[in-house]
């Protein structure tokens, strides 16, 4: 059986996990570099920009020799915590390969302490960012620690979810706090029916629509628990300038710049997944139609007929480990899953087939030509580990 295979490998993968603590390397970690640190090409962003590029693209792994440390990531944390309470629950119902109940239940309780304890002091509510600098393009460069919307959400979800199984009512205080931060601290971008939130306090980046929908997101979420009517006015108007720009066959480009004019796997699923939790903290059922017609579109679109899944809606490579990652998350979210299991099935077989090491961890990415196969720790192992997860979840309730 497939899920007997996909269960062998997994506890590889969660082993390796552990072992390594958590910490790691990540695709846009080059400017943490204590090489780099120490010339003067740092103040320079065509410099910084060719470092991280330098870094990102490179097939061979750079960061011993240029000491890059390993480090914890907030996101990369809040997938593991998100993981390990999709475990629990698994666990609950029956699956204890992982562990039982009151084991997994330590592993929630540590991650959701450490998660805290990486927040952005500063803000008017919790925010969570990224372990260090990163130039965008040559536009903006986001500090270390800078919050992002996108950090914040998948850390106010993976609190929630914690909070609802161990009743600590400081996870759930954490993740409530977070909707001050999406109310006051981000920028918005007036449309003519509603507006787009910012990827970040800073400006830049002010109209991607995934990152609108994940701000969404946590104010529904907020709103579920404290009956804000504010939160649930301001995700309402950020969902409704996301659904009016996705386009005729139900997909959405990235972003409204030139350079954001692209269609792609994972983030349609990020706008599907956040559109499913408004409907259900919020009981509005205004974008069922929306959800619908982009989820025909993500299904149809970016997977091939052996399992292999696309990162581009019109080319397949690069391969990357979000987009197998992110289909359990979707079918889960939108109660999906069993419609659509032997296409999961067989996306979750060509992934341990093809980039899953035998150490256990997963690689970046597939090219045509020479892959990544360094073990990032944010991007591949905490992303694999937290669809994973949702894969397992799913098929615990049907054992």
């Amino acid at each position: 059986m497939v899920s007997n295979f996909i269960d062998r490998n997994f506890i590889k993968h969660k082993e390796y996990c552990e072992n390594e603590e958590y910490k790691g390397w990540d695709p846009y970690d080059g400017l943490n570099s204590k090489v780099f640190q120490a010339l003067p090409f740092k103040k320079y962003d065509i410099a910084r920009l060719a470092w991280i590029q330098g870094f990102k693209r490179s097939p061979i792994n750079l960061r011993k020799v240029l000491m890059v440390p390993k480090e914890y990531n907030a996101k990369g944390i809040a997938l593991f915590l998100n993981g390990y309470c999709n475990l629990y629950q698994a666990a609950k119902n029956g699956n204890t390969s992982y562990g039982r109940p009151v084991e997994l239940l330590d592993n929630i309780r540590s991650l959701g302490e450490l998660l805290i304890s990486l927040k952005t002091e500063g803000y008017s509510g919790a925010a969570w960012g990224y372990n260090f600098d990163w130039q965008a393009r040559r536009l903006f460069l986001f500090k270390k620690n800078t919050p992002t919307v996108v950090a914040t959400s998948f850390a106010v979800d993976a609190l929630i979810k914690a909070y609802e199984i161990t009743k600590d009512r400081e996870f759930l205080n954490t993740a409530l706090s977070a909707a001050d931060f999406v109310m006051n601290d981000l920028n918005r971008t007036e449309k003519e029916n509603g507006f787009l939130f910012s990827y970040s306090p800073l400006n830049g980046n002010n109209t991607v629509y995934n990152a609108s929908l994940l701000g969404s997101k946590i104010l529904a979420i907020c709103y579920h628990y404290t009956k804000n009517e504010k939160y649930y006015e301001a995700a309402k108007a950020s969902v409704q300038a996301c659904v009016d720009q996705q386009r005729e066959d139900g997909s959405w480009l990235y972003g409204e710049l030139k350079v954001q004019n692209w269609i792609d796997s994972f983030h349609t699923g990020y706008n599907l997944d956040a559109l499913s939790y408004f409907q259900k903290y919020t009981g509005d059922y205004t974008y069922q139609d929306n959800i619908k017609r982009g989820f025909d579109y993500y299904i149809n679109n970016f997977f091939l007929a052996d399992g292999t899944p696309k990162y581009y809606h019109d080319k397949v490579y690069p391969i990357d480990i979000h987009c197998p990652g992110q289909l359990p998350v979707t079918l889960s979210s939108l109660n999906k899953f069993n419609e659509h299991k032997e296409l999961t099935d067989k996306v979750m077989q060509w992934t341990f087939d093809n980039m899953q090491d035998e150490k256990g961890f997963f690689y970046y990415q597939m090219k045509k030509g020479l892959s990544s196969k360094i073990p990032y720790m944010r991007w591949s192992q905490a992303f694999m580990f937290y669809g994973i997860s949702h894969y397992i979840k799913e098929n615990s309730k049907n054992a």
